[in-house]
């Protein structure tokens, strides 16, 4: 069997899925109350700057991945009109319930399917857009879930990503790394902009200009969004109070321990 990263552990790839299943299972009926209180509110302002880049048209067909809680699926309905299609996903099952409960309590009934990025159940060139929006990282096989993203969309449609990414300065890269580990057991790596733009080339995308902007979280409601473990939190706590100075300019790390991380948005056709 094939194994991969889990946090700190190397596990078979089957369990990684299943175990970053359960994280999102614990935490999908507070998600978007913890997005509202971690990111103080910029998470709605970068989801309209989504809907915006996507350059949606009435009629269009778009495939949200990662869809979660719906926000992105609900503004997409909005753009493309009756005459158009958004399909809602997620791999997570607990997440996507959420989702279309919300959705449907806001009138809006779409397709919703439990389906792995890896494997999408879409024929070859249906979709006009593709979303996916901080999920990609957290994917067991990054470059065959973008391969299945080509596969699905229409020539001359778009891929619209939207993701944490790390520093290219070594120094600034491990002490995110290592705070993020430590917070979530799931988490693999924080990709920088240059990966990135080389996985989707790899993929057979024309990546565009990655666009990138500092997105603040709130420490204690960040930890508190994955339930990380107290010791671990205490560990992060002293992980930033001793990083080099230039490491805690960087990601302005405040005395409760808020800091700013980068976040990006890139598209590719």
């Amino acid at each position: 069997m094939s194994s991969t990263h889990f946090g700190f552990e190397t596990v078979d790839e089957t369990q990684k899925a299943r175990r970053v299943r359960g994280v999102f299972d614990s935490v999908a009926s507070r998600y978007d109350i913890m997005n509202d209180l971690m990111s103080m509110g910029l998470h709605r302002a970068w989801k309209a700057y989504t809907v915006m880049v996507a350059d949606l048209q009435p009629g269009h067909r778009v495939l949200d991945i990662a869809g979660g809680t719906g926000d992105l699926s609900l503004a997409f309905a909005k753009k493309v009109g009756p005459a158009g299609q958004v399909v809602h996903t997620d791999i997570n099952e607990a997440m996507l319930r959420t989702g279309r409960d919300r959705l449907l309590n806001l009138g809006q009934v779409l397709p919703t399917f439990v389906c792995d990025a890896e494997k999408l159940p879409f024929p070859d060139a249906y979709f006009d857009r593709v979303s996916v929006a901080f999920g990609l990282r957290n994917m067991t096989h990054k470059d065959q879930a973008l391969r299945e993203m080509a596969r699905v969309l229409k020539p001359g449609g778009k891929l619209v990503i939207v993701d944490i990414v790390a520093p290219e300065t070594p120094l600034f890269d491990t002490l995110l790394q290592t705070a993020e580990v430590l917070r979530d057991a799931s988490h693999v790596r924080d990709y920088r902009v240059s990966e990135w733009q080389a996985m989707l080339t790899d993929a057979g995308f024309q990546p565009g200009t990655p666009r990138t902007w500092k997105l603040t979280m709130s420490f204690d409601t960040w930890i508190a969004r994955i339930r990380t473990p107290q010791v671990r939190a205490d560990a992060i706590r002293d992980l930033f109070d001793h990083a080099a100075d230039e490491a805690r300019q960087y990601f302005a790390v405040a005395p409760d321990h808020s800091f700013a991380i980068d976040a990006m948005m890139i598209e590719a056709v």
